[in-house]
């Protein structure tokens, strides 16, 4: 069996690459790679509860899907091939109870990453162990993932060893702890988020605070922060997520581990800031002055310079510039 979901088609907001970037986590627990004891899981709502091993899951899994990738980060890989099964076999196997409404899907992880989608999209849903003619790599999820092309990547489990139907949804890790949208819909590219986590109060005294550590791994999200002076360069370890600061003076500013993913930070003063360790995948450059900053060890998929000043920028160790974005940077 060969199915084809590609459309050829970018979504608003996504740049179109030829590489297939690491993102999310990069790491299993350790019982995903003992194929001896590996388990997929089926259970919930369903009539006839499965425990397969990885050799009955593989002697089901000779199909291919032709599908476009979106990642929340702003990246689309169009037209990849996978290999794998159609979930709504196994399901078949199975048997929905009543009352299933939502499908929920565990990893095999250390924080036990998890999320769900209405069981509507089940015909969508692929369990899939290779990409273009080759096994996943185990960052990218093997030995067994899902695949959801219509949604957002978040949405495409790694490691997947667990598969309940449930009657009421439950939000995923990266819904809880990252407000990624619930529903994730890349089509009008405006589902990256749920926005709104602070009210005009709370986002002045954010504005005018002289300290920022109680801010710290807090995501903030959907912020005009546009007339932000900040009072100390001490802003390490904020998660600024989609938020407007664009021609903000951030200058020579500690913003080490910050998370400043899908930002627009385009004409912002960026000089000398140390921005080591940082995430700031899919945020917009343009026109920023970069000048000497430290990127080292920063996570750079999807994020754009274009106009952006780059003279003396440290990037060793830097993970993600896509090729459309290389050229931005000296040598």
């Amino acid at each position: 069996m060969r199915a084809d979901v590609s459309t050829g088609r970018l979504h608003p907001g996504q740049i179109e690459t030829g590489r297939f970037p690491v993102v999310g986590e990069r790491h299993p627990s350790p019982e995903a790679l003992d194929l001896d004891a590996w388990r997929l899981e089926v259970g919930g709502l369903v009539e006839c509860p499965l425990s397969l091993g990885y050799d009955e899951l593989i002697a089901r899994a000779g199909h291919e899907l032709v599908a476009d990738i979106h990642c929340v980060t702003s990246w689309s890989r169009l037209g990849m091939t996978f290999t794998g099964l159609p979930l709504g076999g196994l399901l078949a196997e199975a048997g929905v109870a009543d009352g299933a409404a939502f499908l929920r899907f565990e990893a095999y992880s250390p924080r036990l990453h998890d999320t769900s989608v209405p069981i509507e999209l089940l015909d969508e849903i692929w369990l899939v162990h290779g990409a273009d003619g080759q096994p996943l790599s185990i960052e990218h999820g093997w030995p067994l993932r899902t695949l959801l092309p219509s949604r957002y990547f978040y949405k495409s489990l790694k490691w997947v060893h667990r598969i309940e139907l449930v009657a009421e949804d439950r939000l995923g890790h990266w819904e809880r702890e990252s407000a990624y949208h619930n529903v994730g819909d890349p089509t009008t590219g405006r589902q990256r988020f749920t926005t709104g986590s602070l009210d005009p109060r709370q986002k002045e005294r954010f504005l005018t605070a002289d300290d920022y550590a109680k801010y710290r791994r807090r995501p903030l999200i959907g912020l005009d922060l546009r007339a932000w002076r900040p009072a100390t360069k001490v802003l390490c370890e904020l998660a600024l997520k989609d938020c407007d600061l664009r021609g903000v003076d951030l200058s020579g500013t500690d913003l080490r581990r910050a998370n400043l993913s899908l930002s627009n930070l385009s004409g912002a003063d960026l000089s000398g800031a140390d921005l080591s360790g940082a995430d700031v995948e899919g945020a917009d450059f343009s026109g920023a002055d970069l000048t000497d900053a430290n990127l080292s060890h920063s996570y750079l998929t999807a994020a754009r310079f274009e106009g952006a000043a780059t003279e003396g920028v440290l990037l060793e160790g830097a993970m993600g510039v896509l090729e459309s974005q290389r050229s931005h940077f000296p040598g």
